[in-house]
């Protein structure tokens, strides 16, 4: 016996409300569901739809779903990581990486030589701070909107904008650091060690550049790659518009 298109919509009902709100992973779990009560019923054929659904469900223990969604979100954030480091190491490639050494020597130039660059790196600071906060703010405008238009919710998408704005946070402490550094070295004899730090400052730079501009900017190209659904639903939106 199978389940009707009806039980099926009522699956999805069920998983949204145990939390479950990314279609991807609805439709994983849904999948899964149908077709361990359609084995059950094959057991038993009396066996009503609610209390076989209730069964299949204890299964998922104490917790219901959430198990499933830190699994899932942990495959899904070491996917996203890797995009990271693929475009990282673009920037170390020629002619790039003749962009980053350039960046480099010139932030190290302006500190080495400067008789007041505090103001500078202050600047620069701010700079940073309001950057990564713009973006997160429109990151979360484009969810909210997105999801009032009723589109469907991917956990991977969530990935992506989520973990590029806490990127660009958690860096922040580290900047400041840096920083901080900048101004507690003898610049007669800590050359070597500046250098290395305006390096690590313009690495930050890059990283920043890469999650919150690079790695969104590509995020239907990601998505449609990693969920062919994505690229049907966009398709299908695009010739009804």
């Amino acid at each position: 016996m199978k389940l009707t298109s009806s039980q099926i919509d009522h699956l999805f009902t069920f998983t949204r409300q145990n939390s479950v709100e990314w279609y991807d992973l609805q439709s994983e779990l849904v999948d899964h569901i149908a077709n361990a009560i359609e084995t059950q019923w094959q057991e038993n054929p009396n066996r009503s739809f609610d209390e076989a659904l209730q069964l299949e469900f204890k299964k998922f223990g104490v917790f219901g779903f959430m198990d499933v969604v830190e699994k899932k979100t942990k495959a899904l954030n070491k996917t996203y990581y890797k995009h990271i480091w693929h475009h990282l190491k673009d920037f170390f490639t020629i002619p790039r990486i003749l962009v980053t050494v350039i960046l480099t020597t010139l932030l190290f130039c302006v500190v080495k030589y400067s008789e007041n660059f505090k103001p500078l790196i202050i600047g620069v600071l701010v700079v940073l701070v309001g950057f990564v906060f713009y973006k997160m703010i429109k990151m979360n405008q484009a969810r909210k909107k997105k999801t009032k238009s009723g589109q469907k919710i991917w956990l991977f998408e969530e990935t992506i904008f989520r973990l590029g704005g806490l990127g660009g946070l958690i860096s922040l402490p580290l900047n400041i650091i840096i920083q901080s550094q900048y101004q507690s070295f003898d610049y007669n004899f800590d050359n070597f060690i500046l250098f290395v730090l305006s390096f690590i400052f313009v690495l930050i730079g890059i990283v920043y550049y890469i999650v919150l501009c690079i790695i969104p900017s590509k995020a239907t190209q990601y998505l449609e790659a990693t969920y062919p659904e994505y690229k049907l639903e966009n398709e299908t939106r695009f010739y009804t518009n």
